[in-house]
């Protein structure tokens, strides 16, 4: 599938070779740049192999032969943050979120300065999500190693948007103009606006030069710490402004740092993969593609037939059939259900989509929207999935406790709702019986609640249990 990006070299979505995981390849065609566009496209692969950090697009691997360099990397399934700041429209980002972003990008942007590069065109359409919302920050076609600290670059490269004054002034310049663009892309979160914008590249120098902003920041909704760390990372004098590990040290970040960096830990998990041990041998160049199809039957379908609903660009990597309905996740990590039954049989809104409706053909869970989910289990007629970050949502009939509420929604949730109980807790897996759930945490326990008949388990319910309840069930430890 095609791959949004601001790089002019072609980018599709594809399978790991050696393994499932979901990848992007970015393929360069040799034979029509000239031979700097070839060092500089040679370069990305020599940064990219230099850096290793949680919030950086990690490099796979490469093959090229004479005519095409493809470049294996990370996938990010959350888009990039250009295209986040146009979905708010005029809903401003909660400053919580904005730290979080900004701690992200901060975090990568030392990491890349600590290795000594300039990376050069930090800029919102280069900082990709998940959809989780970790950030990743890619795109090092025109990174520069610098020498040492104290080293000055002088080509004029990057994006005008987020051009430095110095740059600007045709003057050398050095990781402080990195900084900028970082004050520039944090300036348009807290206002969903460029930080300076004109009608022609010669005024937008003038303004930049000038400091003449497009907006200030609105401090009726943003504290005056963040505003001035923005101010600081603008500061026309470079030597005012502050480097990435001072940003960390800040006090709106480094009260929460540890907190921060064990998130973007935890989401990492999923998407961890090892680079390939194979760099140094004659590369190979051969790239298989592989499409997951889905196949139904029963409810009065005697043969297996191919759902053409889920193919490519929407390709299955689990899937889950209940009593009455089915449930795939795609390896965008989103996902689907509908119905599986014959006649009149009522629904308990174990789809998901809000209502009872008989959806027949597979309708993407809206209010998971955002959410990687890694896995789904299907139950009689409830459904419950897990996300990268462990977190768990039910919806379906709650007759039974499935729900883990303790019927405090009604007897059916038409929604996904969020487990509390697992908010402090990270979910590894689920599994769901026709009335009964369990689930294994992280931290190798086991919890199951939901009907006891036959003694599938060993409480009715998981919502307002006991003590005593908390304590038996932690001696399931595995």
């Amino acid at each position: 599938a095609p791959v949004p990006s601001d790089s002019s070299s072609p980018q599709c979505a594809g399978r790991g070779v050696g393994d499932d995981s979901l990848v992007v390849w970015k393929e360069v065609d040799l034979t029509r740049l000239s031979e700097k566009e070839r060092r500089d496209a040679l370069n990305e692969i020599v940064i990219l192999a230099l850096l290793q950090h949680e919030n950086i697009i990690a490099y796979y691997n490469h093959f090229m032969d004479n005519t095409t360099l493809l470049i294996e990397l990370e996938y990010c399934n959350g888009g990039n943050l250009y295209d986040k700041i146009l979905r708010q429209k005029d809903k401003l980002f909660e400053e919580e979120m904005v730290v979080w972003y900004l701690f992200q990008i901060a975090s990568a942007v030392s990491c890349i300065h600590r290795a000594g590069i300039l990376h050069r065109d930090i800029k919102t359409l280069n900082i990709f999500l998940t959809k989780a919302n970790l950030i990743k920050l890619g795109d090092y076609g025109l990174a520069k190693k610098l020498n040492s600290e104290y080293s000055m670059a002088e080509t004029l490269v990057g994006t005008p948007y987020y051009m430095s004054p110095e740059l600007c002034q045709g003057v050398k310049y050095n990781f402080k103009s990195d900084i900028w663009a970082v004050g520039c892309v944090i300036f348009e979160l807290l206002t969903l606006k460029r930080t300076f914008d004109a009608t022609n590249p010669l005024n937008l120098c003038v303004k930049i030069v000038q400091g003449n902003r497009a907006m200030e920041v609105d401090s009726t909704v943003y504290s005056w710490e963040l505003i001035q760390m923005v101010n600081s990372c603008l500061d026309q004098d470079p030597e005012k402004r502050p480097t990435a590990d001072e940003l960390l040290e800040h006090p709106l970040l480094s009260k929460r740092r540890r907190e921060m960096e064990e998130k973007v830990t935890l989401l990492n998990g999923p998407n961890k993969r090892p680079r390939s041990t194979t760099m140094n041998e004659a590369p190979i160049a051969v790239v298989t593609s592989r499409t997951s199809e889905v196949y139904v039957w029963g409810g009065g379908k005697s043969t297996p037939q191919k759902l053409d609903a889920i193919k490519s660009g929407c390709s299955a990597r689990q899937v889950c059939a209940g009593n009455t309905h089915f449930a795939v996740v795609t390896v965008e990590k989103e996902l689907y259900t509908w119905v599986n039954m014959q006649g009149g049989t009522k629904l308990h809104g174990q789809l998901g989509h809000g209502d009872r409706a008989s959806y027949r053909q597979p309708k993407h869970v809206e209010k998971l929207q955002g959410k990687a989910i890694r896995q789904v289990s299907c139950g009689d007629d409830f459904t419950v999935c897990i996300t990268d970050e462990g977190q768990v949502y039910a919806f379906g009939s709650d007759y039974y406790g499935c729900i883990g509420v303790d019927k405090a929604y009604g007897s059916e949730v038409l929604e996904p709702l969020q487990l509390d109980f697992f908010l402090t807790n990270a979910v590894e897996q689920v599994s769901c019986g026709d009335n009964h759930v369990a689930v294994l945490t992280r931290n190798r326990e086991v919890y199951t609640w939901g009907c006891g008949e036959y003694g599938g388990i060993y409480f009715f319910h998981l919502g307002g249990c006991s003590e005593d309840f908390k304590h038996c069930v932690r001696s399931l430890w595995l």
